[in-house]
């Protein structure tokens, strides 16, 4: 699994294009998509979750 933190903006989103085009799919997208260009950059990109900070942060420390 790829954790990529910003995953909704540009650069984020390019980084998940980039790691699609060489077939890898297990990621967790970790942002605040709380703008309309954010999830259009989502939009083609293939993922397993997509995830906010504040839950994200919850999840890595209860398995601390």
């Amino acid at each position: 699994m790829i954790v990529v933190t910003g995953g909704a903006g540009f650069i984020g989103s390019a980084l998940i294009h980039g790691l699609n085009e060489k077939g890898i799919k297990d990621i967790w997208v970790v942002d605040q998509v709380d703008h309309p260009e954010k999830q259009k950059n989502l939009n083609p990109l293939i993922f397993d979750r997509l995830i906010g900070i504040d839950d994200f942060l919850k999840d890595v420390l209860e398995k601390k």
